[in-house]
């Protein structure tokens, strides 16, 4: 159950999904931990999933890994992002978590022989983890995002767990609404309707909102404000607005202009402890979203593309964001263009030119299965022939090292058993830990996931990124460079320059900057540890390489 004194913000969302609530949940607990209180964020995911990494990225965005391994919705990667460190375990639930923990404790008779029910068995255990992510991050306050929308069946269960310790503990809990008010092109005026409708949904739970964050197309006027406040018995100054900006990162610094971070400690009961200070935050900001800054153009050569007449860029969003980190460090404004792999597989060796080109710098980024395959290899071949700077991300390393194989060392056959099971040079192959999984058919969980140490050689280009010897980062994959090719592939040029303590797998591949300019793979996801304050230094390396490119032409 929930403990007395601990402040709880439940952020909710209304009319409709994808208004924010996670950067909104972000921004709040960057404001209260720069009063200076510990907090910490939970993501809550309705669905009967156990974890995040058995979806499918084109429908439901990036799986981002936690250190621990934990595979989990990309809002957790914005958290990370915002509060500039890591999460854990404890900072994430889904249903399916709650569920299995709940038939789990009755299989091993700890209900004393109960019947077993959603009331109060299954909300006591939503309460249980809430305390349990307080206590592990000794927070003072915990910001709790409940995925969905209002009115939802699937959360309703998360939101009546809330109005439970609300009830308990009125003075030390806060419900913030994330709702949309539209801007109908013909009427040319925010209408409030659809908020005041979800407000009242949200009554039916026996909930009442203290803070409305008005998202929309444009800032929500005092009118409007007073309207909302008389409909939603909201204080007009708690209906926050949140206008549509240039980046996500501006949403903390734009509702300081509210005064959410104050009104917040009055709402919570919590003294002023200082003054504010984002000045590196703002130093950051500014960079990012500098217009006048030139401009790099990087192409992320992907496959997780297809969503109608729409480009998901929310599959790569850590790679993203990490590009944007390093750019605005260096001073510069990256321009990213996806590039479908599958167009590049179908087209010719002048096709393939004409696409790719243009760019400074080419990603290849994690991905599974032989979708687009081939096109990645044509646009690594190209990026090696022609000195483009190229970043392999994972499969991306692997794609590198088959390319490698197959048009330096001759391997015309070179594959992973991944795609080609029959291949007579398995350059990648399955870890051997990997096989059983497979043939048991578990693949929830089951990858190699999570943070590894990794040993860098002297004097190569990660080595020299990284200033250090031993790095850690986050994996997620079953699949490795075969040590059967290793000594091959390394008389041929290509050099491992990072491996596991033990050298049996290889982390980093690269060529020599005598070779290239920037040829360089990981098996790891450098992105999930890249953060606006500290930039990861091979996204830094990579577009550096990038620029001097571009100068050069």
């Amino acid at each position: 159950m929930a403990k007395e004194g601990h402040k709880y913000i439940f952020v909710l969302g209304g009319v409709m999904s994808g208004v924010g609530k996670g950067i909104v949940s972000s921004s709040m607990a960057l404001l209260l931990q720069q009063k200076g209180y510990p907090v910490n964020l939970v993501k809550i995911d309705p669905y009967l999933n156990v974890d995040a990494g058995t979806m499918n990225p084109t429908e439901h965005g990036e799986v981002f890994v936690l250190r621990s391994g934990l595979e989990t919705d990309q809002d957790m990667g914005n958290y990370e992002r915002f509060l500039g460190r890591d999460l854990t375990n404890d900072d994430y639930m889904t249903s399916g978590m709650v569920y299995q923990s709940v038939i789990a404790r009755e299989r091993a008779l700890e209900y004393g022989g109960k019947c077993v029910e959603t009331i109060p068995h299954v909300r006591d255990e939503i309460l249980n983890r809430f305390e349990s992510s307080a206590a592990y991050n000794g927070s003072r306050v915990s910001v709790i995002e409940i995925g969905g929308t209002v009115g939802d069946f699937q959360n309703a269960l998360f939101i009546e767990a809330a109005r439970v310790i609300k009830m308990k503990y009125p003075e030390d809990v806060l419900f913030v609404m994330v709702s949309y008010l539209p801007v109908p092109g013909t009427l040319g005026e925010m209408k409030t309707k659809p908020t005041q409708s979800a407000v009242r949904a949200l009554n039916s739970y026996g909930v009442q909102p203290d803070f409305i964050v008005a998202r929309s197309t444009h800032s929500i006027d005092e009118k409007r404000k007073e309207k909302l406040a008389i409909s939603c018995s909201v204080r007009a100054d708690r209906v926050i607005s949140a206008p549509d900006i240039k980046s996500i990162y501006e949403v903390p610094l734009n509702l300081e202009k509210d005064h959410l971070g104050d009104i917040l400690l009055e709402a919570l009961h919590l003294p002023e402890k200082r003054t504010t200070s984002l000045s590196a935050w703002k130093k950051f900001t500014l960079a990012a979203t500098n217009t006048k800054a030139p401009e790099i153009s990087i192409a992320i050569v992907g496959k997780y593309f297809d969503t109608g007449d729409f480009v998901l860029s929310d599959a790569y969003l850590s790679v993203i964001e990490a590009i944007k980190f390093s750019a605005s460090k260096l001073g510069r404004r990256a321009k990213i263009t996806w590039i479908n792999a599958k167009e590049i597989e179908k087209a010719s060796s002048a096709g393939t030119a004409a696409m790719l080109s243009g760019y400074q710098g080419i990603i290849v980024p994690g991905g599974f299965g032989e979708t687009g395959i081939e096109g990645k290899i044509k646009a690594i071949k190209f990026a090696r022939e022609k000195k483009i700077p190229y970043f392999g991300l994972c499969y991306g390393m692997q794609l590198m090292v088959i390319e490698y194989a197959r048009h330096v060392l001759g391997l015309k056959d070179a594959h992973t058993t991944e795609i080609n099971k029959k291949t007579t040079a398995p350059v990648v192959d399955v870890m051997l830990e990997q096989k059983k999984h497979l043939a048991d058919n578990k693949y929830g969980g089951t990858m190699r996931l999570g943070a590894y140490p990794c040993y860098l050689k002297k004097g190569t280009m990660a080595r020299a990124a990284y200033k250090k010897e031993l790095v850690e980062e986050r994996h997620r994959h079953r699949y490795e460079i075969n040590p059967k090719y290793i000594k091959q592939l390394e008389d041929a040029g290509l050099v491992f320059s990072g491996t596991s303590p033990d050298s049996v797998l290889m982390e980093i591949a690269e060529l020599p900057r005598s070779v290239h300019p920037f040829m360089l793979g990981t098996q790891f996801h450098p992105e999930f540890q890249a953060r606006p304050l500290s930039p990861h230094p091979l996204f830094t390396e990579f577009l550096k390489a990038a620029i001097a490119r571009k100068k050069k032409k």
